[in-house]
C-alpha cells in the first residue's frame, strides 16, 4: 500500500534530512543570494538521479516521472532563503553567517521537499504522472522568486495541474497540519513617501514649510483613508513603519522621508485603496505648501487556496494523518510570493505544526530565538510525498 510505503520511507530517511536542514540552518544565505544552498540542493539531487534545471539563477527544478507521466502533473514548492536576523539559539547548528538567520524555517521547507523527492522516487512505479519539484529563491524579498520562475517558465513544459506548498506554524503544535480554503493570506505593497518644502529655522517655523508637521497629519490621514473606505468584513492593514526626518534641534528638515507596508485581503479593494492613498498624500501635502515624491511598490498577491484542490488536500491528509490532527488554519496578514502560483494554476499552501510547548519550542518566525521540532520534518516528508503522488485534480 502506497501510504504505508511513504510513511516507513519517510521514516527511515528522516535523520538524513534532520542533518540537512541542521547544516541550511548554520549556513542561511539572503534572498537572491542562495549560491552554496542551491549547490546542496543540484548535489542531493543529483545523488538521487532525479533531473533538474536552474532557473532565476539560484532556483532547482526536478522532475520525477511516474507511470503514465503525462497523465497528471503536480509541482510541489519550497523556499530556501533566510532573513537579516542575528540568532540567538544557543543550539550546535546555530548560524555561522553572522546577522543572518533561518528564522522563517525556510531551511526547514527545503529539506522536507529534499527528503518528499527522495522519497516519491523510490516509489515513482507506484504512482502516476510527474511530479515537479521547485526550490524557490527570495520569498523575502520583492519582486518575489516565485515571480522571477514564473518569468523563466516554471509553470511550464510541463504545466503542472496543481501546486502544494507548506510553511512551519510555530503556534501548532508538532504532529499537527492545518489547512483553509479561499484567501488565506494577504497581499502586501511597500509604501515610500518624501515629504519636501523649504526648511529653515525652527524659531521661525512662519517662514519655512514644516515637513515634519505635514509628515505627521499625514500619517493620520492616512490610516483614516483606510479604516472608512474599506468594508468592515475585508481585513486590510496600512502601517508606517518608518518616519526619518532632522539632524537637530533647531532646524525644520527640508525634507522626511515615511516608509510603511499595505496589506488587504481582496485584490480589488487593494487597487482602489492605492489610488485613494495617492490622491490623499498627494492632495493633503501639497495643500499645505510642500512637495510630495510618491511610490508604491506593487508585491505579493493574495495568497488563494483553490476550494476543490484544498478540500482534495484536507481529504488525504486526514487518511494519511488522522482525522484528529487536521484543523483549519487561521487567516493571516502576512504575506508570501506563493500567491503568484495561486492566481495561475489551483494551489494549496497549509501549516505544518513545529511547536513543542515541553522543549521550550515557542518562538514566533521572524524572531531571533525562533527554532523547531525536529520530528516535524519526518511528518513534512511524508505529507507532501503523499500529496504529489495522490491528489488527482
Amino acid at each position: 500500500m502506497i501510504k504505508e510505503k511513504i510513511k516507513q520511507l519517510a521514516k527511515q530517511s528522516a535523520p538524513e534530512f534532520v542533518a540537512i536542514r541542521q547544516y541550511i540552518h548554520a549556513h542561511p544565505e539572503l534572498s537572491y543570494k542562495e549560491f552554496e544552498t542551491s549547490k546542496l540542493i543540484q548535489q542531493k539531487l543529483t545523488e538521487m538521479t532525479i533531473p533538474f534545471e536552474i532557473k532565476a539563477t539560484t532556483g532547482v527544478v526536478g522532475l520525477i516521472k511516474g507511470k503514465n507521466p503525462e497523465r497528471r502533473v503536480v509541482a510541489l514548492r519550497a523556499d530556501m532563503d533566510a532573513l537579516p536576523i542575528k540568532e540567538e539559539n544557543d543550539i550546535p547548528y546555530r548560524s555561522l553567517n553572522e546577522g543572518i538567520m533561518h528564522a522563517c524555517g525556510h531551511d526547514v521547507h527545503t529539506s522536507i521537499l529534499l527528503g518528499a523527492a527522495k522519497v516519491l522516487n523510490e516509489i515513482k512505479n507506484d504512482f502516476e504522472g510527474t511530479i515537479k519539484l521547485i526550490f524557490q529563491p527570495g520569498e523575502e524579498r520583492n519582486p518575489g522568486g516565485a515571480s522571477l520562475l514564473i518569468k523563466e517558465g516554471v509553470l511550464e513544459n510541463p504545466k503542472p495541474q496543481a501546486i502544494f506548498g507548506l510553511h512551519v506554524h510555530p503556534g501548532l503544535p508538532v504532529g499537527k497540519l492545518s489547512f483553509r480554503s479561499g484567501v488565506v493570506m494577504a497581499s502586501a505593497d511597500e509604501i515610500y513617501i518624501t515629504v519636501k518644502g523649504p526648511g529653515g529655522h525652527a524659531a521661525a517655523p512662519h517662514t519655512t514649510v514644516d515637513t515634519v508637521l505635514i509628515a505627521s497629519q499625514l500619517v493620520v490621514s492616512l490610516q483614516q483613508i483606510i479604516s472608512r473606505n474599506r468594508n468592515p468584513f475585508s481585513p486590510s492593514v496600512l502601517s508606517i513603519t518608518s518616519f526619518q526626518g532632522g539632524f537637530t534641534t533647531n532646524v525644520i528638515p527640508s525634507e522626511v522621508k515615511l516608509m510603511g507596508t499595505f496589506r488587504a485581503m481582496d485584490e480589488d479593494w487593494r487597487f482602489k485603496a492605492h489610488e485613494l492613498i495617492r490622491k490623499e498624500a498627494i492632495g493633503l501635502v501639497e495643500s499645505m505648501g510642500a512637495s510630495i515624491d510618491l511610490h508604491i511598490d506593487v508585491g505579493y498577491p493574495v495568497v488563494l487556496n483553490n476550494e476543490k484542490l484544498n478540500a482534495l488536500a484536507v481529504t488525504q491528509a486526514e487518511t494519511f494523518m488522522g482525522k484528529e490532527n487536521i484543523s483549519e488554519t487561521e487567516m493571516r496578514m502576512g504575506a508570501e510570493d506563493f500567491g503568484y502560483y495561486t492566481h495561475l494554476i489551483p494551489g494549496c499552501f497549509y501549516r505544518l505544526g513545529v511547536m513543542n510547548t515541553e522543549k521550550g519550542i515557542l518562538s514566533g518566525v521572524h524572531t531571533p530565538t525562533f527554532n523547531i521540532d525536529e520530528s516535524a520534518i519526518e511528518i513534512g516528508m511524508g505529507m507532501m510525498a503523499w500529496l504529489g503522488a495522490t491528489v488527482t485534480t
